[in-house]
């Protein structure tokens, strides 16, 4: 199962892959540059936008722009074809810290929107990060719904909508937690140890969650994507040709392929010629489409 680079990106923090079917075309962000970018799979040409702020997560409008989570709060980006973006604040956000941004995000199955966030110097090991959760027109600021992560990540949602997955990759903390998650309020409940990526090799980051409800987990540091079953047993590992892969999505017309984003070191050498890329796998399952948006 051999990675395939689909485009040669070299993202500083390349992050939040989304498929859109209609487009059939990917979309990430590369997060300390405010980018957002879209590959084409028919003719393989990128297109690229640069958001007022860094830009960390993104999830579809059911009317066709982006919610997006990014520095002080959750925006409205609207890119266009001449290149520009329009961006609207949407909900503010007051962080703990004036050093903080929203990090990995996606949507609850009901189109709802969530988001960590965290510190931008992970080196101060500080614990402020909270997970937020955007719906309904709310203007904000908005409340946190957890709290005491240092990096927030992970988020994902089973099939049926009712388990929601996070993780903290921190390395003092590496774990990842499963929630009974309640469909009509959109609050989780019942956190449990679901694996602790300690025992494993690599950092627990981005996810995304397969037809058949198991978790897919970029293993940062490791170059390796981890998959584990609903209760919580390492299935498979794929690799990945950079050591620092973020988030993994399926997508493709058949959403059989999973598409996977990366970081490029500073202190990149050689080795690490295509950190930063966007890459294709073959996971021999089937993804579900990405929730929307939806108020």
């Amino acid at each position: 199962m051999q990675a395939e680079l689909i485009v040669d990106a070299r993202n500083a923090v390349g992050e939040s892959p989304v498929w859109v079917c209609e487009e059939n075309a990917l979309y990430w962000v590369d997060i300390p540059t405010g980018g957002l970018q879209r590959w084409n799979a028919g003719n393989g040409h990128v297109d690229a936008w640069t958001a007022p702020q860094m830009l960390a997560c993104i999830a579809r409008h059911s009317d066709g722009s982006w919610v997006a989570g990014m520095e002080s709060g959750f925006f409205s980006l609207r890119p266009h074809n001449d290149g520009s973006l329009d961006s609207e604040l949407l909900a503010h956000v007051e962080h703990s810290r004036k050093d903080m941004r929203l990090n990995d995000g996606r949507c609850d199955r009901q189109g709802r929107f969530w988001a960590g966030s965290m510190v931008l110097n992970m080196g101060a090991n500080a614990a402020e990060g909270a997970l937020y959760r955007y719906a309904n027109g709310q203007r904000g600021p908005l409340a946190a719904q957890l709290g005491g992560f240092i990096v927030p990540n992970g988020l994902g949602f089973s099939p049926d909508g009712r388990t929601m997955y996070l993780s903290d990759s921190h390395p003092l903390v590496q774990q990842i937690w499963a929630f009974d998650y309640d469909l009509d309020s959109g609050e989780p409940s019942n956190r449990r140890l679901f694996v602790d990526m300690n025992q494993y090799q690599g950092r627990p980051d981005g996810a995304a969650v397969d037809a058949e409800g198991c978790y897919w987990i970029c293993a940062n540091d490791a170059g390796l994507i981890h998959r584990f079953t609903p209760d919580g047993r390492l299935d498979r590992s794929l690799s990945v040709p950079v050591k620092k892969p973020t988030m993994c999505a399926f997508g493709g017309s058949r959403l059989d392929t999973l598409f996977v984003t990366s970081i490029r070191p500073g202190d990149d050498h050689d080795e690490q010629s295509l950190a930063g890329g966007v890459f294709a796998l073959n996971p021999g399952v089937k993804g579900l489409p990405e929730p929307q948006f939806n108020l």
